[in-house]
């Protein structure tokens, strides 16, 4: 993943301490945090789907029928790119920008973890810019709220 950060619109990156000593379950805890938002982040993606959808741009609900009928590793409405014991890199690809949210478990001296969630986004174009910067504060929020969901765990 490291080689999207060159060129990049976006790198961001947030942490969580998870409780207990590991190892944990990288896959739990993706799914944890992706696949079941609290409800205020639920709504924002409604919100959002709504306000994209004029454009052209695909839903979250698209998005998810697309990866099921298709049979392909998602983890809520984002494709799974790649998938180790240590890191789930998740990410799609547009015509308006393309992302990678990449999910890392570290291990730290004390054999305590981190759940680490890196994003990186490219934009492709003016609408990637502007959907970057109309969604950039919900996301970090988002990010930071789907992280501590996985951390309680």
């Amino acid at each position: 993943m490291t080689s999207w950060y060159a060129g990049a619109d976006l790198a961001d990156a947030f942490a969580v301490r998870l409780p207990g000593p590991g190892p944990h379950d990288l896959s739990r805890l993706a799914e944890d945090a992706l696949s079941n938002p609290a409800a205020w982040v639920t709504l924002a993606m409604w919100l959002r789907d709504g306000a994209v959808r004029p454009f052209g741009v695909r839903t979250s609900g698209q998005i998810r029928t697309r990866l099921e009928t298709g049979g392909r590793d998602r983890i809520g409405f984002f494709p799974v790119l790649s998938r180790s014991d240590r890191e789930i890199v998740l990410g799609e690809d547009d015509r308006h920008l393309d992302f990678r949210l990449s999910l890392l478990l570290v291990t730290r001296d004390d054999g305590r973890e981190d759940l680490t969630a890196t994003s990186v986004v490219r934009c492709h174009n003016l609408f990637g810019r502007a959907y970057l910067a109309a969604i950039h504060p919900g996301h970090v929020r988002v990010v930071r709220s789907a992280l501590a969901r996985a951390g309680m765990r």
